[in-house]
């Protein structure tokens, strides 16, 4: 028998018992026997004597015999054992003492009592609410962060608190959903699918909670409850991203070519709609001379603009850089995208006054009517492009419609650039130089670098061709820093007193590393800085004459000559003598054409002598070609000579047998 056993009498005396109990209770021989008291026992075993914590009050085994005719219950430690100690009343008034070794029960107690605490503490701890409800949708249990997540009342956590009750409290606190349907029906999906279903619930007070309900086989359910506000804000910040321009806060490309091929697939009834391309024109040289940052500030005061112009129903998105597209709705004419496209001209032409300054730049416009002008995103977006090219071509400051005819003119001029960056890696180029020659001596005192291109397949291209490329593109700057590079190397092979004329384009002139660039040339090649000569035309000078004037005199400095070319063509060259030494003008060869029929042209090159003259500058005729023009020029004083007349361009090879003759016309 496992379980020890005592029968006492009503005088607490033992009647009978079994060796198991003296063995549990570890009690000393003689310690019970038939005819010991209680009273012994408890002397003789101490651990009956003790005062023990029973069912309902701390007190001693004999105690509670002597005084109590109730059912006492004791677990007490015996050595390493926890044993269970019973003592019940009989009939007679006497009492059955039982014990029991419950040290496995008592081990198995305790773990479970810490594996609770730990369920305890990692429920309080949960960063999600959860919360259990039965089939009748009754409170059975929630952790902390369930109460914190609503902010519940005690009242409110108790089990048995049914469902309606707390959202009805959130409903007056303002933080319960929205959309109580839509709550219940993650409860519902849940149930019918036998799993898992989650859905962001939406609250009053803005919050997003994401709630996952898993169903219980006996109709209840366990739910979570996450706070996904953040979460969800920022997948929404991050999606706004992926559709917008971060700068302006456009849509972008992606959401642009979205919303038409929307449009396209629903075709709207036959209903039309134009897409117009947005470049903005001198963009690059107002962002290069006032800094990136009023740039940035000049976009969106561009962007600003764009939307007084546009009709209900229009939209305007960024490409990127400075190109902008705007979506027209509904146009059944030309005119009304015409109408559009005059608007975004006219208010972009206006000037801008950014950080305190005034820019002006202009809008050049292509435009194609969907679906007439293609039926998908890409095709429509194409033709528009295609149109713009041409208005930029055309000058700028205006827009184009599109026309088939136009695709095969653009490919020729996009193939063309496709060769010219070819031709830049490929080293196609050839620099000729043209004599300039002492109007008295006839005596060459320098050459004028002019840039030639061999195209593998198109032989000779003209500098009209690639030159407006190169400067739309930007590639006239890598161009130009080689031309410049490769004429200096060249001249410094000739005599000291021979030099070389090199031209500068506007894009190349306003690029930062313009004079390290002429600094490195000099230093590199050997060449002296007085042997090169810059040429400039006043175009130069029209925008930030102030920084453009700064790099003249830096360079000048270095010892390099300054030349104006094309002079009389402007409007203001005179006043830019004024404001700069020049060495040299260079008077442009319109004038020197028409010397002999115009009495106009003649006075402006015998106006332009003698103001050279004046200012010890020297005075260059170019375009000279035939002997009447040559006296004409002589006549009225000019000191140099540049044209057909002396020589034409010249490749390399040629110059030094030119040197040795010491005068063109030795060659004639």
């Amino acid at each position: 028998m496992q379980q020890g056993v005592a029968l006492l009498d009503a005088d607490l005396r033992v009647v009978i018992f079994n060796d198991r109990i003296g063995k549990l209770l570890q009690a000393p021989k003689g310690a019970i026997e038939v005819g010991v008291s209680a009273t012994r026992m408890a002397a003789q075993i101490p651990i009956l004597g003790r005062t023990q914590q029973s069912d309902d009050s701390q007190e001693s085994w004999l105690t509670h015999l002597l005084t109590r005719s109730t059912l006492f219950y004791q677990e007490i430690s015996v050595g390493e054992r926890i044993v269970s100690l019973t003592s019940t009343p009989v009939d007679d008034g006497g009492w059955l003492i039982s014990c029991d070794d419950i040290s496995a029960l008592a081990s198995l107690r305790k773990d479970m009592a810490d594996q609770n605490r730990r369920f305890d503490v990692a429920l309080a701890n949960m960063p999600h609410g959860l919360c259990m409800f039965d089939a009748d949708k009754n409170l059975l249990l929630c952790n902390a962060g369930y109460c914190r997540l609503y902010d519940l009342p005690e009242t409110l956590t108790r089990p048995g608190t049914p469902l309606l009750q707390i959202l009805d409290y959130r409903q007056t606190a303002g933080n319960a959903p929205v959309q109580q349907e839509a709550y219940f029906d993650v409860v519902v999906e849940a149930a019918l699918k036998g799993s898992a279903a989650s859905e962001n619930i939406v609250l009053m007070d803005g919050r997003v909670i994401k709630i996952t309900h898993n169903p219980m086989e006996n109709g209840g359910y366990v739910a979570t409850h996450e706070d996904v506000t953040e979460s969800v804000r920022a997948e929404e910040q991050i999606k706004h991203m992926a559709g917008h321009d971060p700068l302006t806060g456009l849509p972008n490309r992606t959401l642009l070519r979205e919303k038409l091929e929307k449009e396209l697939a629903l075709g709207n009834g036959g209903k039309r709609c134009a897409l117009l391309c947005l470049d903005l024109d001198h963009f690059k040289r107002a962002n290069d001379t006032l800094g990136h940052a009023v740039g940035d500030l000049l976009l969106k005061a561009v962007t600003d603009r764009l939307k007084t112009c546009l009709g209900e129903g229009d939209s305007v998105a960024r490409l990127g850089g400075d190109e902008f597209v705007v979506f027209q709705e509904e146009v059944q004419t030309k005119e009304r995208a015409a109408a559009l496209a005059q608007r975004l001209v006219n208010a972009i032409g206006e000037t801008f006054i950014v950080e305190g300054q005034p820019v002006q730049i202009g809008v050049s416009i292509g435009i194609a009517i969907a679906p007439d002008d293609g039926d998908t995103a890409d095709g429509v977006l194409k033709n528009a492009d295609t149109a713009l090219y041409k208005a930029k071509t055309d000058g700028g400051g205006t827009y184009c419609f599109f026309e088939p005819a136009m695709d095969a003119g653009i490919q020729k001029r996009r193939k063309l650039e496709v060769d010219l960056r070819q031709a830049i890696a490929g080293r196609q180029f050839e620099i000729y130089y043209q004599p300039q020659v002492n109007a008295g001596t006839e005596e060459v005192v320098g050459f004028e670098a002019l840039l030639r291109w061999h195209h593998p397949e198109r032989g000779l291209v003209s500098p009209a061709d690639f030159i407006p490329l190169a400067e739309e593109t930007g590639l006239i700057v890598p161009l130009g820093e080689w031309v410049l590079r490769q004429a200096c190397k060249d001249a410094a092979s000739w005599p000291g007193h021979v030099r070389v004329a090199v031209n500068l384009s506007p894009v190349q002139f306003r690029s930062p590393s313009l004079t390290h660039t002429v600094i490195s040339a000099l230093a590199d090649s050997g060449l002296s800085a007085f042997q090169l000569e810059l040429e400039i035309t006043e175009s130069v000078l029209l925008t930030d004459s102030k920084t453009a004037l700064a790099t003249l005199h830096h360079i000048k400095g270095l010892g390099v000559r300054i030349a104006m070319d094309d002079f009389g063509t402007g409007y203001s060259s005179l006043s830019y003598l004024r404001l700069f030494p020049f060495d040299k003008i260079k008077i442009d060869q319109s004038f020197i054409r028409e010397l002999g029929d115009s009495k106009d042209c003649a006075a402006i090159v015998k106006a332009v002598v003698d103001l050279g003259s004046s200012l010890g500058i020297t005075t260059t005729a170019e375009g000279v070609e035939t002997t009447d023009q040559l006296d004409q020029v002589r006549e009225r004083g000019c000191t140099e000579i540049q044209g057909y007349f002396f020589g034409k361009p010249l490749p390399f090879s040629h110059v030094e047998k030119l040197l040795r003759k010491g005068s063109p016309s030795q060659s004639r």
